[in-house]
């Protein structure tokens, strides 16, 4: 009799122990079922499925580019243009990004309040914004399978911050460099003059470096979490 209970009890504790391994794993499923509908959330957006919306999308940022340009003008070398672009091509994708910096560098080019540039100069600063807009794109698709890049929670990580500032470094500074050369070209017809036509302007041009890599460093995370968070 007494033996016949312990192996009830043995038999209830091992049906018990069955039970609770059972919800252990119940929960685990739930969990990486969650991680991986959070992943995906990253790749897939319905609304940007929508051909309609992709279009007024990116309306709204080279609009937004446009604007920013236009109200940051009578400020030398303090700019969101190149931000917004690079915002719009990270949101959106490759060929939305080359399209958002092209039309956006096309106006704000041709109606600049501070005069049209040289033709040389022109080709390039339209050319320079269209790959901005596909920079911008790019990082999104190196990002958006890391583990680090989570939108839903928080990009002001020192991973997502360091990289958003080196490339907004590296955008400012190929800029200055290239404008610098052409515009020395342009005005000049040779190189000899470069090292004085670009000292002449370092502290602006600093300004511009320093103002751009600070925008990507503290400004662009917060916008990406605000689209994706509107968005997906």
């Amino acid at each position: 009799m007494i033996a016949q209970n312990k192996d009830e009890n043995n038999e209830k504790k091992g049906y018990s122990e069955l039970r609770s391994q059972i919800r252990t794993l119940d929960h685990k499923k739930d969990t990486i079922e969650l991680d991986f509908q959070e992943q995906e959330n990253h790749i897939r957006s319905v609304w940007l499925e929508k051909k309609s919306f992709r279009i007024a999308l990116m309306s709204m940022f080279t609009a937004l580019s446009v604007v920013l340009a236009y109200t940051l003008a009578s400020i030398p070398n303090i700019e969101l243009f190149t931000l917004s672009i690079f915002l719009g091509g990270f949101i959106m994708g490759k060929k939305e990004g080359l399209f958002i910096g092209l039309l956006s560098a096309l106006i704000f080019v041709f109606f600049n309040p501070w005069g049209v540039s040289p033709l040389p100069l022109m080709v390039y600063q339209i050319t320079h914004y269209a790959l901005v807009g596909l920079a911008g794109a790019l990082t999104h698709d190196f990002l958006k399978n890391k583990s680090y890049f989570k939108p839903e929670k928080d990009l002001y990580t020192l991973s997502i911050m360091s990289l958003l500032g080196f490339s907004g470094a590296i955008i400012t500074v190929s800029y200055d460099l290239l404008t610098s050369f052409i515009d020395t070209l342009y005005i000049y017809g040779t190189l000899d003059a470069f090292p004085i036509y670009f000292l002449t302007g370092i502290v602006f041009t600093t300004i511009h470096e320093i103002g751009n890599t600070l925008g990507f460093i503290f400004i662009l995370p917060g916008l990406i979490q605000l689209v994706y968070k509107i968005l997906y």
